[in-house]
């Protein structure tokens, strides 16, 4: 199924957010009419939907990849407190 034109808007956005002059939660707001929660939901959503990465494969598996390193972050820092107690 193809890509939405508010799916499009965000990977568009995605591709160069920090070109605008203002914070990206604020660019969020204005350019987008989303809370910065739900643009991450929405952003989260489309890394896993084949078409977005039909449409902008680079942007795509770059942030699958920042997914990852967070991912994988967390689970390291889990583990490595593991065994201290509180």
């Amino acid at each position: 199924m193809p890509l939405t034109d508010r799916e499009r808007a965000v990977l568009d956005f995605e591709r160069g957010w920090w070109l605008h002059p203002t914070p990206k939660r604020d660019a969020i707001r204005r350019h987008l009419d989303l809370s910065p929660t739900r643009y991450d939901q929405m952003l989260n959503l489309l890394l896993d939907d084949p078409a977005a990465v039909a449409d902008d494969p680079l942007v795509v598996r770059r942030l699958r990849r920042a997914r990852l390193r967070r991912r994988r972050a967390r689970v390291e820092g889990r583990a490595a407190g593991a065994g201290h107690s509180r």
